[in-house]
């Protein structure tokens, strides 16, 4: 029986991509979001699926799916810590509420879900935490303050944390994709920011990411052996220049 994968923000984007590639593979899963009719579009005609909706920014609640998952399927052996905001602004008058959104669901949720899967992990010496980041994590954007805070945040974690397990035999892995498609516009409430998304997407002949294949990547970088750690893949269409 294959060890458990537990994806958060799995009802579209890359969650749901992931969730398909390891659902093809065989592997027990734990989909999170918090649109319950969504992850049920998701993991239709999967087997050995469950499916919960949580808001990761809350501790226990997270921290009883994963443990209502784990009594069915046994201890967790991946967690993609994947739920994410991107709310674009600019500084100067952009609402306060939505960099606090940004920063709890981006910061907190990914260090929630790392503490609840962490200390089993490392006792066992095994398992596997990937962060969904972006390449807004170790570049800057106009309009992302904010956002790329968290996302500097979410690399900054990542390594702390890599480091501090590496004796445990304990990978901690990150992804960094660029510009992508999935619903992340969908929230912004900024028009200029959004004409301005809009205008850039158009520099790469409107061609962005596919999920898919950061889906692809972050399975293949799991299955690497436990004693492989592949620490970072920045991936982004070849059109995009930043």
């Amino acid at each position: 029986m294959k060890k458990l994968v537990v994806i958060t923000g799995a009802s579209s984007g890359f969650g749901e991509q992931i969730a398909k590639i390891f659902n093809a593979d065989g592997y027990p899963m734990l989909l999170l979001g918090r649109r319950t009719e969504k992850l049920e579009t998701v993991a239709k005609g999967m087997d050995n699926v469950m499916i919960d909706s949580v808001d990761v920014t809350d501790y226990d609640q997270f921290e009883k799916a994963i443990r209502k998952a784990e009594a069915k399927y046994g201890k967790t052996d991946l967690l993609v810590n994947n739920a994410g905001v991107m709310l674009l602004g600019n500084v100067q008058n952009q609402n306060p509420k939505e960099w606090q959104t940004m920063l709890d669901t981006n910061v907190m949720g990914v260090l929630n879900g790392t503490q609840i899967v962490l200390n089993d992990m490392r006792e066992r010496e095994h398992g596997t935490i990937l962060n969904m980041s972006s390449i807004a994590g170790k570049k800057t954007f106009v309009n992302h303050a904010a956002y790329v805070a968290s996302k500097f945040g979410v690399h900054g974690l990542s390594e702390t944390i890599r480091e501090e397990s590496s004796a445990k035999n304990v990978r901690i892995m990150m992804v960094a994709p660029g510009a992508a498609e999935t619903e992340l516009l969908t929230h912004v409430t900024s028009k200029s920011a959004l004409k301005d998304y809009a205008a850039w997407e158009e520099t790469m002949g409107g061609v962005v990411l596919d999920p898919k294949y950061v889906a692809e990547t972050v399975k293949f970088m799991y299955d690497m052996p436990q004693e492989v750690n592949i620490r970072e893949v920045d991936i982004a269409a070849t059109r995009q220049d930043s």
